[in-house]
């Protein structure tokens, strides 16, 4: 197993593609693991993306089945003695004191296994000691988050349903849809899922659509849709009426949502593969949109939890590109709104250049659409959080993905 570990962990360190993507590959290529293999397997591999530079350096070695054994004692808890049986006798001295290693005299960003110039820039925006509890935050395993679709069923009776199969969910805090269970269950073989009760949807996710606040009948847009999670949360506030244009440059990432939504029951979404920013399609719909939700793409350091590979596979280039690309987005995005109508900006990412920078930008640009307060507008849908007139969302205080969020009103 061990072997198979060091295997699956090298293809992802290598960093060709996003790390989930990369691991099923390596799953079909080996369909004789069973359950337990593969969660052994899963576990040790995203240990070490997640710890790779605090591993490294107490492993005094970046070999991957070194990096495998190392996340095994100091990560994972597993003893030398439990490993014996499982390694060839030459690695017996190395395993013997890998959890005496002392990492008190590595750099800060080592210590916080993150890359320098990322662990650099949390510090010069946050300081070193909120920099410090972030990136403990985000190195931590992700719970399982799911949205309930309160327009078929209620959270109260998922909950039970659940409950009663033996899953320990509990309500999130601050969702009035989500619920929170440990560990990673099949959630996709349950009859609640099958029947389009409920979605996986991280709970800071599942709060953008309360803070566009769909009302039934609308015309609305999800912006960069991807595969629609946030899409069926707005149809689902919108009680499935009005109209949902669910927009994006991908076809084969819109291409999951139309049976997301037939699982959900919802017919009045309706996919827009986009050419570009100057879409010709969208441009007939300049001005007539009462709300829309901009979900730019990122480079998605709030999910560092779920993705910890995002944060070797990014640097301050490609950062750069993206909140240029974002303001881009949010200008074109901005001319669907129509008088009077909402705009909301949002991004999975935890840097400023990416987010208040975007906004700001925007703001100086654009006179015509004033700030709305998000605290405001959560508190007016009875969704009690500390929040300003921007929201900030983090692991370490609000047991989500790190999200960023403005929201506007178009005046004239």
């Amino acid at each position: 197993m061990i072997g198979l570990a060091s295997e699956a962990t090298a293809a992802l360190l290598g960093l060709a593609g996003p790390a989930d993507e990369t691991l099923s590959r390596y799953f079909r290529a080996h369909r004789s693991l069973g359950r337990r293999e593969r969660a052994f397997v899963a576990e040790a591999a995203y240990a070490v993306l997640r710890r790779r530079r605090s591993l490294e350096a107490a492993a005094r070695s970046s070999e991957p089945r070194a990096l495998v054994l190392c996340a095994l004692v100091r990560i994972l808890g597993y003893s030398a003695r439990s490993l014996d049986s499982a390694i060839a006798r030459e690695e017996l001295a190395f395993v013997a004191q890998l959890r005496s290693v002392s990492l008190d005299n590595l750099s800060p960003a080592v210590r916080a296994d993150l890359p320098d110039w990322l662990w650099e820039r949390l510090v010069a925006e946050q300081g070193e000691e909120e920099a410090a509890r972030i990136a403990a935050g985000l190195l931590q395993p992700a719970p399982l988050d799911l949205r309930v679709n309160i327009a078929r069923t209620t959270r109260e009776e998922a909950l039970q349903r659940l409950r009663d199969d033996g899953l320990q969910a509990v309500p999130t805090p601050h969702s009035p849809a989500g619920l929170r269970l440990p560990g990673k269950p099949a959630i996709n073989r349950h009859p609640l899922f099958v029947d389009g009760l409920i979605e996986v949807q991280d709970e800071g996710s599942q709060l953008l659509a309360w803070l566009v606040a769909p009302r039934r009948g609308e015309m609305i847009a999800d912006y960069c849709a991807g595969a629609g999670g946030k899409t069926l949360a707005l149809a689902m506030l919108m009680r499935a009426s009005g109209r949902v244009y669910a927009m994006d440059v991908s076809a084969k990432r819109l291409s999951a949502l139309s049976p997301r939504a037939a699982r959900a029951r919802v017919t009045s979404i309706h996919p827009l593969v986009l050419s570009g920013e100057n879409d010709t399609r969208a441009k007939r719909l300049a001005g007539k949109l009462d709300r829309v939700l901009v979900d730019a793409p990122c480079s998605g350091f709030g999910t560092l939890r779920r993705n910890p590979d995002l944060k070797w596979r990014h640097g301050p280039d490609a950062v750069r590109e993206l909140a240029a690309k974002q303001q881009a987005i949010l200008r074109a995005a901005s001319r669907l709104v129509k008088r009077g109508g909402r705009l909301v900006y949002a991004t999975c990412s935890i840097l400023r250049e990416e987010n208040e920078a975007v906004v700001d930008a925007f703001v100086a640009a654009h006179p015509q659409f004033a700030p709305e307060s998000c605290g405001d507008l959560l508190s007016a849908q009875k969704i009690a959080m500390e929040a300003g007139e921007r929201l900030r969302l983090w692991p370490h205080v609000h047991g989500t993905d790190g999200f960023f969020a403005a929201a506007f009103r178009r005046e004239t």
